[in-house]
């Protein structure tokens, strides 16, 4: 507590300017009401607007509302200063796909109305209906807004839907509108931006750095897991690594952090391989941290991705990664010197990172740790926020 009452007075100080925009946020962010008739959304979003609204007049969320329970993994909102504007779902497999066009009107009508009362606009992309709010940002409201792209910026096989919302923003908005992306790539208009992903606030920061210095070598080795539970994410590709993993003179123990239709199929052949392999769920951000806590690795063989928050996560919290070579990963992640990259993506290639990884010595495991808890500023709230202000809204420190 103290150290939030800190940073808002903080915030308050430096830029009084800020604290005097409305904003709006349009996101995918799925939405629920809980047991208690909180509404609550997706935890890394809801807590990153969190931190925006302390040093915000306030901010409108529009997203879509679901019918059923929150999961576990989801936040409600803190901050007095925010609202929440419901759209209506849509999207999924083949045909349902239809329901993104055939609820715009309605969703489109809900914008307008909000956006007239505010000074500036996030749009978080790629989303479906980004196929319709992307072209109507441009019509009215020109460089009044900026776009969030989440995902991989590089992906040359990226959904049809991503692709058509990246050409749009690399062909057909406004210079002064900017894009802000995963990694720096060459050869981009100078509206487009490199810019990270937040995930870690000042208590995170405390705790990582006790980690650190405090995780020592031990007889049980401990990897960890965390998202969404299907072969996109190389979930399959992990567990065909483990079966050839020499687990004679030590004990290793796999967490699994997150959920999907594919649990049961994973959890049947976990049951087969002599290892202690952990199947949590979803979890609420401090159980996530501490998983972190416990293990030595995060292993992530993701097909793709933009720069997972939960990579910077385990950094600061003292796991080494051993994650997949796409995006931009490497521009963080370098092979042999601060993690592994795994590449090409087989349970061959896995299996070779994770012998790799555990023929490092306690002074080698330290030096990379200390490196990475420095490297995962960048991913803090503070920084994230200040570079808002410096970059997008152009308001400087007095």
């Amino acid at each position: 507590m103290g150290v939030k009452i800190f940073m808002e007075k903080y915030y308050y100080r430096i830029y009084k300017d800020f604290r005097a925009l409305k904003i709006a946020i349009i996101s995918h962010t799925e939405h629920y009401r809980d047991s208690s008739g909180k509404i609550r959304g997706w935890g890394p979003t809801i807590k990153e607007i969190n931190k925006l609204a302390v040093v915000s007049n306030s901010i409108v969320h529009i997203a879509p509302f679901h019918n059923g329970n929150a999961p576990d993994s989801s936040l409600s909102y803190s901050a007095k200063n925010i609202n929440y504007l419901p759209l209506r779902p849509s999207g999924g497999k083949g045909l349902l796909k239809l329901s993104i066009f055939l609820t715009a009107p309605y969703n489109l009508y809900m914008i307008y109305k909000a956006l007239k009362s505010v000074d500036f606009i996030q749009f978080r992309a790629p989303t479906g209906m980004g196929l319709y709010v992307l072209p109507f940002l441009r019509l009215f409201y020109n460089s009044k807004y900026w776009i969030k792209y989440a995902g991989n910026w590089k992906d040359e096989k990226m959904p049809l839907g991503n692709k058509l919302q990246k050409k749009w923003l690399q062909n057909f908005t406004s210079k002064n509108t900017k894009i802000t992306i995963n990694g720096f790539w060459k050869n981009e208009r100078n509206n487009i931006i490199p810019f990270e992903n937040p995930c870690l606030d000042q208590n995170d920061r405390k705790l990582g750095r006790n980690l650190v210095a405090a995780k020592k070598l031990k007889k049980i080795v401990e990897f960890c897991f965390v998202g969404a539970l299907n072969n996109h994410k190389g979930v399959d590709k992990i567990l065909e690594a483990l079966k050839c993993l020499d687990s004679k003179d030590i004990k290793y123990i796999f967490h699994f952090v997150g959920d999907g239709p594919q649990r049961i199929d994973f959890e049947k052949t976990a049951k087969l391989l002599r290892l202690e392999i952990i199947f949590h769920g979803f979890l609420a951000k401090d159980a996530i941290s501490n998983i972190y806590s416990r293990c030595d690795f995060i292993i992530l063989p993701s097909k793709s991705e933009g720069f997972p928050k939960v990579i910077g996560e385990a950094m600061n919290f003292g796991c080494i990664p051993i994650v997949s070579d796409v995006s931009c990963i490497s521009q963080y992640i370098q092979d042999g010197i601060n993690g592994f990259l795994i590449k090409p993506i087989t349970s061959k290639e896995i299996l070779k990172k994770i012998n790799l990884a555990l023929n490092l010595t306690y002074s080698e495991r330290l030096k990379i740790k200390k490196y990475n808890f420095e490297l995962a500023e960048k991913f803090t709230y503070d920084y994230y926020i200040n570079r808002i202000m410096n970059e997008i809204f152009k308001l400087k420190s007095k």
